[in-house]
């Protein structure tokens, strides 16, 4: 590019040596300048071509083209392989998640389960003592919860009330909710993942405030330059802070990052992502917004005869896409500094995971509907319907309602209570004997009656 502006040989292009080391564009406190500045100053060269970023400073005593390259100021930090941490079974949720699960949604979910039984007229029906063969409690519950939970294929007592099956179903929606998202999760975090800090850029809050790290944020620039001058001038904080891990050269802070004595870079963005697409690594990675956005140019003298004449072929040359040719030959690499992998996964809190929560609470609110509804049947409804249920057909729909409504079933019921009790007590023994018998009575009584009804016919 330098080529195409030579017009005619009349410009004297003059080489800076690296004998101005990093101090090439210091601005001393006494308004002198020292550099590739003071040599235009001093008359020794017409035009400064480099990476010189424009800035309010330098323009107070010299003349810049326009621009022909964006930057800014720019964060480079390197990625790092993450390693599978030992509790990584319990960070697909936050705390506060897992404490809703443990202490509210199984508690709640037990206790719901075993008072919904203890209040059906099918279970308990609000008596203290556990209707006969019927083998649930609430340590059970408990039991039958965490079976439910997990998917675990082990013996569990089921509940005989409409309304604690109900809530028992609720709760296994619940468990198949918790177990998707948890699974679906927990994947992140079991795998060996690439991670980095994703800084927002100069205003991140591990910036301004380092110390609220552990350890301390570390980051630095370049001294002497443009993106120290601008720090030290807008973020003065910052600007302190990191004057104990400013390094001599860009080399210097990318090999730093890259080896973790460093958790950042701060320099100019259009450097910053050359180094990021030609780390053979590919572990450099520019992230957060730009800051302080200005650009290159050319610098001259005050008053230049030659800067309209640079200020038409650099439009020119926009106009034409030779710059951005020539930004993508020379700058872009086979690495893309601004590619982010997949950054860290962070546990669900407890308002992404509120849905299987509301699906608990309408479930606890839809059984107490249920156990009204039990009641009512239970007090007004299944005397009517013994009178009209002759033939038993609502057995099909239920068998405990079917039961319920005629006599065969009462006993039916009644001899399975008996063929499975065993007494303690020879008083005992004489009654139940004498049960026996009267129910094998009522048994041939019922044949009978049978019998007699198909003779009628």
């Amino acid at each position: 590019m330098v080529q195409a502006f030579v017009i005619n040989g009349k410009l004297i292009w003059k080489k800076i040596r690296m004998k101005y080391g990093n101090k090439f564009l210091e601005f001393f406190q006494n308004g002198t300048w020292n550099g590739l500045i003071a040599e235009v100053l001093n008359n020794k060269a017409d035009i400064i071509v480099t990476s010189i970023k424009i800035n309010s400073d330098r323009q107070t005593v010299v003349d810049f083209t326009v621009p022909f390259l964006e930057t800014g100021i720019a964060i480079v930090v390197a990625k790092r392989t993450g390693i599978i941490s030992p509790k990584a079974f319990l960070e697909p949720f936050d705390t506060v998640s897992w404490l809703m699960i443990l202490l509210v949604s199984i508690q709640g979910a037990a206790l719901a389960i075993f008072l919904f039984e203890w209040l059906s007229p099918y279970g308990y029906d609000m008596k203290m003592v556990p209707p006969r063969d019927h083998k649930f409690s609430l340590f059970r519950t408990y039991w039958l919860v965490w079976a439910i939970l997990f998917g675990a294929a082990v013996n569990v007592d089921c509940p005989r009330g409409y309304t604690a099956r109900f809530m028992s179903s609720v709760w296994a929606m619940f468990a198949v909710v918790f177990l998707a998202i948890y699974t679906a999760n927990l994947a992140a975090f079991m795998i060996t993942r690439e991670e980095y800090y994703d800084l927002s850029g100069i205003d991140d809050k591990r910036l301004q405030n380092p110390m609220s790290e552990e350890p301390p944020f570390r980051f630095g620039t370049i001294p002497h330059g443009n993106t120290e001058a601008i720090l030290k001038k807008n973020k003065y904080e910052m600007y302190k802070w990191m004057r104990k891990y400013n390094r001599s050269s860009v080399m210097n802070g990318v090999a730093a990052v890259k080896t973790g004595a460093l958790d950042a870079f701060i320099y100019d963005a259009t450097v910053l992502e050359y180094w990021a697409g030609q780390d053979n690594e590919c572990r450099l990675l520019t992230v957060g917004s730009w800051y302080a956005m200005t650009g290159y140019g050319f610098a001259l003298s005050k008053n230049s005869k030659y800067l309209s004449m640079f200020n038409r072929a650099m439009i020119q040359y926009r106009e034409n896409g030779d710059l951005e040719r020539l930004q993508r030959f020379w700058l872009q690499g086979a690495c893309k500094p601004k590619h982010k992998k997949r950054n860290v996964s962070k546990p669900l809190d407890v308002n992404q995971f509120m849905s299987a929560f509301l699906l608990l609470g309408c479930g606890v609110l839809f059984t107490i509907l249920v156990l009204m509804l039990e009641h009512i049947y239970f007090k007004y409804i299944r005397q009517h319907l013994e009178k009209t249920d002759k033939g038993g057909y609502l057995t099909l729909i239920s068998l405990s309602m079917g039961k319920s409504l005629s006599f065969r079933g009462a006993v039916q019921e009644a001899t399975d209570i008996i063929t499975h009790h065993k007494c303690k007590n020879p008083i005992c023994d004489t009654t139940l004997r004498k049960t026996r018998h009267d129910l094998h009575m009522a048994q041939l009584k019922i044949q009978e009656l049978q019998a007699m009804n198909k003779m009628m016919g």
